[in-house]
């Protein structure tokens, strides 16, 4: 009885946690990548066979089984200066404070990416992927922000904690894909706005795009796939940049490509790439992100979701080297893709 009693009471925990952290998901018309219930991936019909790995139980065991053992550390960062408060007209400068938190400046505005300062990429503050190295700004030295990109909701992206920080602070509009909204006004985060693929938001002169991808969403067991997630596009006179979020290569770089011709900065993610069996389809590897580099015509790219959440498989400063081997072994001309130290920022040439 005991058992049976205990059994049950965690049972009713799991449902009672998963009806509050998950999303209700996006109630609108069918699309190319939606069916009424759940996004898949972009330009094809049948969810089964998006391009997504199926994460059944059975995958998930074996990869749990047979996880490859390696010990990440912790690690203190560098100081660097503290970025303007204002960068004025195309010139454009990008700090990177790590994981996929980067500051974009240009134009006038500042613009953060998937900020997320809380010690652990989770709903909870005692149990989740821990930080091995601390935000390379300081949340109390960033400058006034204008304006928030989110890929997508899983914790090391939307970190709420974060979010409700920046709405206190600035009440700056934050930019995320379909359905998650909702999710953040219920938490008391407003100034939110929805957009699918190829939506525009303009801001000041500059013209965000929700850009598509290749990954998954989920904040919970129940809501898999029931928000959308994106990269974007930030237009600007000085030219375009990209970033990409998180995703696994797919024919969505062929729409990108046909929709810009070249890109000035694109901030692709090369880590959480192992086992690539599994974690494939939904994270670039270093080899894939080089191939992005090249098949979009970037001028200049830095590598993102890195050395900051031990996610997957890979070593902590494998990355890194691996996209510094690959520049070192290419033909000329060399292709310009920085991997930067957490907090640095670099001015980006036109």
């Amino acid at each position: 009885m005991n058992i049976l009693f205990s059994f049950f009471a965690l049972y009713v925990a799991l449902k009672l946690t998963d009806h509050f952290l998950a999303s209700k998901g996006h109630k609108g018309p069918e699309s190319d990548h939606f069916n009424g219930k759940v996004f898949y991936s972009y330009g094809i019909e049948n969810p089964e066979k998006s391009g997504t790995p199926p994460m059944k139980k059975s995958s998930i065991f074996k990869w749990l089984i047979t996880r490859k053992n390696n010990t990440w550390k912790w690690r203190a960062n560098d100081d660097f200066p503290k970025p303007a408060s204002r960068v004025l007209g195309d010139e454009l400068v990008v700090t990177f404070i790590n994981h996929s938190s980067l500051l974009i400046q240009t134009e006038g505005l500042n613009i953060l990416t998937d900020p997320i300062w809380s010690k652990r990429a989770s709903p909870f503050r005692f149990l989740g992927p821990a930080r091995f190295r601390a935000p390379g700004l300081a949340f109390e030295d960033l400058p006034p922000i204008d304006l928030v990109l989110i890929s997508h909701n899983h914790y090391d992206h939307m970190d709420t904690a974060t979010l409700t920080r920046i709405r206190e602070e600035w009440d700056a509009p934050i930019l995320a894909g379909l359905g998650n909204a909702e999710y953040l006004h219920a938490r008391h985060i407003g100034n939110v706005h929805d957009m699918d693929w190829w939506d525009k938001f303009e801001h000041k002169g500059v013209t965000i795009v929700c850009a598509p991808g290749q990954h998954f969403s989920s904040r919970a067991l129940s809501d898999r796939n029931k928000t959308l997630w994106c990269g974007f596009v930030i237009e600007t006179k000085g030219g375009d940049i990209y970033f990409a979020g998180d995703t696994g290569y797919g024919p969505f770089t062929e729409s990108l490509r046909s929709h810009y011709k070249k890109f000035r900065l694109a901030l692709l993610p090369i880590g959480a790439f192992r086992p690539e069996w599994f974690m494939g389809s939904v994270h670039i590897s270093p080899d894939q992100a080089m191939h992005m580099h090249k098949e979009l015509n970037v001028a200049t790219s830095i590598g993102i979701h890195h050395s900051t959440f031990h996610l997957a498989d890979d070593e902590q400063d494998e990355p890194r080297a691996r996209i510094t081997e690959l520049v070192r072994q290419s033909d000329e001309p060399k292709p310009n893709f920085l991997v930067l130290e957490h907090g640095e920022s670099i001015t980006i040439s036109k």
